[in-house]
C-alpha cells in the first residue's frame, strides 16, 4: 500500500525538530505540501522546506502568546487557500518542581498550558471553521502517555496539558463528525528528541531497564508514518481514538 498525499496541504506545528521534523519529512515523502511551523530555528526550518519542494514553506510563530496560533493559521490559508490536515505537535516540557517559588511555578504552568494546549485549541477553532466551509478535514494531536498515567512531580503542567489535548480531540470528534471533521490522538512515551535530551541524560538507563517492554526508546520515525497514514484518510472511522506508541511502557 502506498500513501499518496499529493493534493494535501498539511500544517505541522513544531516542525523544525524532533517528532515534528520526522512528521514533516514523512509527509513530504508522501507528496504533501507541508506548512512547517517553527518558533526559533528559522535557518533549519527553511532548509527543510527547501528540501521538501512541492511549495512547502516555513511559518514562524511563538505560541507562548496563543493568539499567534490564529494568526499562523490565517497566514497559511492566505498562502495556500486551504489546509487539509492540522497536526498539533508543538509542545514544551518544563521542569518545575512544586517546591519552586509560587509565582515562578505559576509562570511555568501558564507557559506550558499556553504552548501545549491553548495554542492548539486556537488552531483547532480556526481549522474547524475552515473545514466546515469546505466539507471536512483532519486534526491529529501529538499528546503523551502522561495524559493517562500521569507524570512525575516536576511535570504536572505537562501532564495536565496533554490530558486536555486528549479531551479536546474527543470533543471535536463527537461534535463535528457530521461535518466530516475527524480528530485523532497519538500518545507517545519518552521519545529521543532534543526536548527530552536533558531528562534522558539523567534517566535513560532507568527508563529502558525499568519501564519499557521493548529494549530501546521510541524514535520520531516510529511516530511519523502513522501521521501520514491518518492524513491519507485511511483511519477516519477511528475518529476520536488514541493510539499509544510508547515501547510498551504503558498499556491501557
Amino acid at each position: 500500500m502506498e500513501i499518496r498525499l499529493n493534493d494535501r496541504v498539511v500544517l505541522v506545528t513544531g516542525g523544525s525538530s524532533g517528532i515534528g521534523e520526522a512528521i514533516c519529512r514523512c509527509l513530504a515523502e508522501a507528496g504533501a505540501t507541508v506548512a512547517l511551523h517553527f518558533r526559533s530555528r528559522r535557518e533549519h526550518a527553511e532548509e527543510l522546506v527547501a528540501s521538501f519542494g512541492r511549495e512547502s514553506e516555513a511559518f514562524q510563530a511563538d505560541f507562548s502568546e496563543p493568539r499567534n496560533a490564529t494568526a499562523l493559521f490565517d497566514r497559511v490559508i492566505e498562502r495556500y487557500g486551504v489546509v487539509d490536515v492540522l497536526v498539533n505537535n508543538a509542545g514544551i516540557f518544563v521542569d518545575s518542581p512544586v517546591e519552586r517559588e509560587s509565582d515562578l511555578w505559576l509562570d511555568d504552568w501558564n507557559r506550558t498550558l499556553a504552548v501545549n494546549l491553548t495554542a492548539a485549541g486556537m488552531l483547532c477553532r480556526s481549522a474547524i471553521n475552515h473545514f466546515r466551509e469546505r466539507s471536512g478535514g483532519r486534526i491529529i494531536h501529538i499528546a503523551s502517555r502522561a495524559a493517562f498515567r500521569g507524570e512525575t512531580e516536576e511535570y504536572l503542567a505537562y501532564a495536565a496539558s496533554k490530558g486536555g489535548l486528549v479531551s479536546l480531540s474527543r470533543s471535536i470528534a463527537r461534535s463535528f463528525g457530521h461535518h466530516n471533521i475527524t480528530s485523532f490522538v497519538i500518545a507517545p512515551g519518552f521519545v529521543r528528541t532534543p526536548m527530552t535530551a536533558d531528562y534522558l541524560a539523567r534517566n535513560e538507563k532507568r527508563i529502558i531497564e525499568g519501564e519499557l517492554a521493548l529494549r530501546e526508546l521510541t524514535s520520531p520515525t516510529d511516530i511519523a508514518p502513522l501521521v501520514a497514514f491518518i492524513s491519507g484518510g485511511m483511519m477516519d472511522h477511528a475518529t476520536g481514538c488514541t493510539i499509544d506508541i510508547n515501547a510498551g511502557s504503558y498499556m491501557r
